[in-house]
């Protein structure tokens, strides 16, 4: 009796412990469930990190320093960003408050500086001195023919006469005869189906042409051919090999835009041609005329070419023996920019007149004058260039030029 006695004694304890454990253990469940509003472990967890990314807010603060220049006083000079997040990690490095305040003068003495470039391009930065001269002066390329169509190449500047806006220049800056001026030259070939007939010869020509007119190391020389579009077939260049190679690509077919083609060239080419001094500025155009596919009109072609300082020889490849609309277009192309229009009457002229344009070309003056009255104000002003005391010679250049708007 003794040790049942024992053994419910023992197992009354263990019932006893094992019933405060659940007791022990009943307050857990509850306080999950209340542990989303109120448990502060919950709350504190979060908290934590909040700090963290406030405590990186001034980092991002610091990236504008790094697109600027490699200055780290830029973004201490930069105070628009927030002020607590801003001067949250200038407090805490004390020891170099001092530091900001030089960065700050460092950076004003930098916009000072730049402030002060102007002023050093007018001491005689060439640059400065480069835009001043095309703003003051009005360059023309122009050449002289008696009345038998002769190029006369002897003539100095006391010969002519300048008109701006119908107003005396107020002086001739400089005069040459600019036989050896380089040149900038783009061949314009029409590769519509127009002109099938006779591409083969037109390429041709225009091979033997290139190779005579441009000189290495001096002249560089482009092909465009169009029908529908423009089309590079060959870039800047002063290699012979590499010109023909570009004409000898072209493939006729489509319509033509020949009017695209030239404000292309005029505005993309020869407009942005790299030049170290002055240059001659030529397209010459290899078509019969018709234009069915261009987006810019004739006008804005010629305005072009005439804010590009372009001269543009024309050759016909109309051989009807009949002068057509497209002819008439082609004179204009060229009367308006100081150029020539050619009609060969059979094919095999068209080579005679690339010569004709070759002989111009080495054949010409360049002369520099101040207007009397230049504005910037956009406005197209017309020249007129007279030969004084030579009534049988005919000056032919450029109709005009548009003034420069600032």
């Amino acid at each position: 009796m003794k040790f049942p006695m024992k053994y419910a004694f023992l197992t009354g304890i263990i019932a006893l412990l094992l019933t405060a454990g659940a007791v022990a253990q009943q307050p857990n469940p509850p306080a999950s469930d209340q542990d989303l509003p109120s448990a502060p472990s919950a709350s504190i967890a979060p908290a934590l990190p909040a700090p963290q990314p406030k405590a990186e807010a001034p980092k991002p603060a610091e990236s504008p320093a790094k697109s600027a220049p490699a200055l780290e006083d830029l973004p201490g000079s930069k105070k628009p960003s927030p002020p607590s997040a801003v001067a949250a990690p200038q407090t805490e490095d004390s020891a170099k408050t001092g530091a900001p305040q030089p960065t700050t003068q460092q950076a004003n003495g930098i916009k000072a500086a730049n402030t002060e470039d102007p002023t050093l391009d007018d001491r005689g930065n060439p640059l400065e001195l480069t835009i001043r001269k095309r703003v003051d002066e009005v360059n023309v390329v122009f050449t002289v023919t008696d009345k038998h169509g002769h190029f006369v190449k002897n003539l100095s500047k006391s010969d002519f006469r300048v008109l701006d806006d119908h107003k005396p220049a107020a002086s001739i800056v400089s005069f040459s005869s600019q036989t050896n001026l380089p040149l900038r030259v783009g061949l314009l070939v029409d590769a519509s189906n127009s002109v099938r007939d006779r591409f083969r010869f037109e390429q041709e020509s225009a091979i033997e042409f290139l190779n005579s007119i441009v000189r290495p190391k001096s002249d560089r020389a482009f092909v465009i051919g169009f029908d529908t579009t423009a089309e590079v077939t060959q870039d800047f260049t002063d290699s012979p090999e590499m010109l023909s190679r570009g004409v000898r690509m072209l493939r006729p077919g489509g319509g033509t835009a020949m009017y695209d083609a030239v404000y292309f060239a005029s505005r993309d080419k020869l407009m942005k041609a790299p030049t170290t001094g002055p240059a001659r500025r030529a397209i010459i155009l290899l078509s019969d005329g018709d234009d069915n596919q261009s987006r810019v009109t004739r006008e804005e072609a010629i305005e072009m070419a005439q804010r590009a300082e372009v001269i543009i020889y024309t050759i016909s490849t109309n051989i009807s023996g009949m002068k057509l609309r497209g002819d008439k277009v082609l004179e204009r192309l060229a009367d308006a920019t100081g150029g020539r229009a050619f009609f060969p009457f059979k094919i095999q002229d068209v080579a005679n007149a690339f010569a004709e344009i070759q002989d111009e070309l080495r054949s010409q003056y360049l002369l520099a004058y101040k207007p009397a009255d230049l504005k910037p104000d956009g406005r197209y002003r017309a020249i007129d260039i007279m030969a004084e005391n030579h009534k049988n010679l005919r000056v032919r250049a450029r109709k005009g030029y548009f003034a420069p708007t600032q």
